[in-house]
């Protein structure tokens, strides 16, 4: 089997298995339920089984993985009630990283935000789904990044190691408003030092995508329902 981290692998050699599969599942290079297996995922990225196991261990660990069994690794692929709850925490954490962004932004963030923004345009209306997905996520932890919170900086990116499959599903059905709107209107905010208009804007963000993305959640909460 061919992983779709090849283009990772050869962009980023230097960086550990680790921060391949991270990257690969935040910007939904793998898909809710996809099987990996160690053995060829070592071959592809031409190292030994020893870092990958390690690696897979510790995505399982942060829950961004699930090892059914040792031979069954699995992206997860989340209920209705998982989703509620990251979407919740999203909410408030990212709301959060926002209001502090407009406090402490450098101008040279605020510029890195303003590529970012832009390059996701051309990305958009050129139907490159992949790329868009990475500027997206991109996107949401280079503001995490300038609050200057490295702890609410984690916990965000640990809940885009679980969302990131699921936005992938759904991204494509995103209007353009959904898509990079409310990005455009939080550069605004930020460059105006408004901190409740960018916490608007971010919470806003994300729940423009909620319904689109609860129609690909698996309805486990009705199945474990008695008849």
């Amino acid at each position: 089997m061919n992983y779709p981290i090849s283009e990772i692998h050869h962009a980023r050699l230097g960086s550990s298995i680790y921060a391949l599969l991270r990257d690969a599942l935040i910007t939904g290079r793998f898909k809710p339920n996809d099987r990996l297996r160690i053995r060829e995922l070592a071959e592809q990225l031409s190292t030994s089984v020893t870092p990958v196991r390690d690696a897979i261990l510790q995505l399982a660990k942060e829950q961004a993985l699930e090892m059914r069994s040792p031979r069954d690794i699995r992206v997860p692929q989340l209920s209705q009630s998982q989703y509620d709850e990251i979407r919740l925490l999203r909410l408030s954490l990212e709301g959060m990283a926002a209001e502090q962004a407009a406090q402490k932004i450098s101008a040279d963030a605020l510029q890195q935000l303003r590529a970012n923004i832009d390059q996701n345009h051309t990305a958009i209306l050129a139907n490159d789904l992949s790329v868009a997905l990475r500027l997206n996520s991109e996107f949401h932890l280079l503001l995490a990044d300038a609050a200057g919170m490295p702890l609410l900086r984690n916990l965000i990116d640990m809940l885009w190691m679980r969302t990131g499959p699921l936005i992938a599903q759904s991204y494509r059905e995103f209007s353009q408003q959904m898509a990079i709107g409310h990005h455009e209107e939080l550069w605004q905010a930020l460059a105006s030092r408004d901190s409740d208009a960018t916490r608007t804007a971010i919470q806003q963000d994300i729940l423009d995508g909620n319904l689109k993305m609860r129609s690909f959640l698996r309805e486990d909460d009705a199945s474990a329902q008695p008849s």
